[in-house]
């Protein structure tokens, strides 16, 4: 799926003050990341506070974000949780023709063996009428899908087509990277460490930092993506300041405090999340006017 290497960004949800959904935003914040360098949009994700949006949000979402791409970008949604039943009831019932695929994150706090997960996956691919996804992030589901296991459900279903990997530990990459069917996709969760990945042989990034640096960061990665290090590189250590920085206290805070600075959106985010200090504020200005 070559619509899938390169940059992906995890797009925010803007509220207003009154912490509706603010679409103008969205569609502002869309349309700067098409213009300058961005591959695909996921929506739905954590950085969009899923966790947070109701049913008939997330339509108004995939509505407003549909109309202002007009087919000029892949699209990918977000369906996963914790039922695995109730996940295959949204697949079933989601219009995913905009989408050229689903990203699905791994069970959270249910914490369930790797037999679980590969079970759960293995439900939720059958279901799913387009590529599915897979996305491990330990951290916040408190559970890690070991490599053997992304590995085995790559092998065994047709219909996973990549892994968000997002444990944030360079071994588990290079033992995906290294043992992955020939077209199986590799794609960093990881903001800091993506740099390496792609160098190594990943497909890209699913990015949170590359909505507010589409141009920066989508430019790095193709320089990885073609084996140009030295240039890689060179744009990496420009952008790890601000990488740092919107991970300091909790995403999607960081980035929203980023994107209020660029003129975006602004930075409310629902309980139980808070906005970034005004500490971290200054700090983040400061990273923006040396970039």
């Amino acid at each position: 799926m070559n619509s899938l290497i390169g940059m992906g960004v995890a797009l925010v949800t803007p509220f207003k003050s009154d912490l509706t959904i603010d679409h103008d935003a969205l569609s502002k914040i869309v349309s700067f990341n098409i213009d300058n360098g961005t591959d695909y949009l996921v929506i739905s994700g954590t950085t969009g506070e899923s966790v947070t949006i109701t049913k008939d949000e997330k339509r108004a979402i995939v509505e407003t974000i549909v109309k202002t791409n007009a087919g000029r970008l892949p699209l990918v949604i977000g369906i996963g949780g914790n039922n695995t039943a109730a996940v295959i009831e949204e697949l079933k019932t989601t219009d995913l023709s905009p989408f050229v695929a689903v990203l699905s994150v791994a069970p959270y706090y249910s914490k369930p063996t790797q037999e679980g997960l590969y079970q759960h996956f293995k439900a939720v691919a059958e279901a799913s009428s387009i590529p599915v996804i897979l996305y491990n992030v330990p951290g916040r589901t408190a559970k890690n899908m070991e490599p053997d296991t992304s590995l085995r459900l790559a092998r065994d279903i047709d219909n996973i087509v990549a892994i968000k990997e997002a444990g944030n530990s360079p071994e588990q990459y290079k033992a995906l990277i290294q043992n992955k069917p020939k077209d199986f996709m590799v794609i960093s969760g990881d903001d800091d460490l993506v740099c390496d990945v792609v160098l190594s042989g990943g497909s890209g990034v699913i990015s949170v930092i590359g909505q507010a640096l589409p141009a920066l960061f989508s430019n790095m990665i193709h320089k990885g993506i073609s084996g140009d290090e030295q240039a890689a590189k060179a744009l990496e250590k420009s952008a790890m300041p601000l990488i740092g920085l919107i991970f300091e206290e909790n995403n999607p805070a960081g980035i929203k405090a980023v994107l209020e600075q660029l003129g975006l959106c602004n930075d409310t985010v629902r309980l139980p999340l808070v906005t970034a200090t005004e500490a971290l504020k200054l700090k983040i200005k400061n990273a923006l006017a040396e970039l």
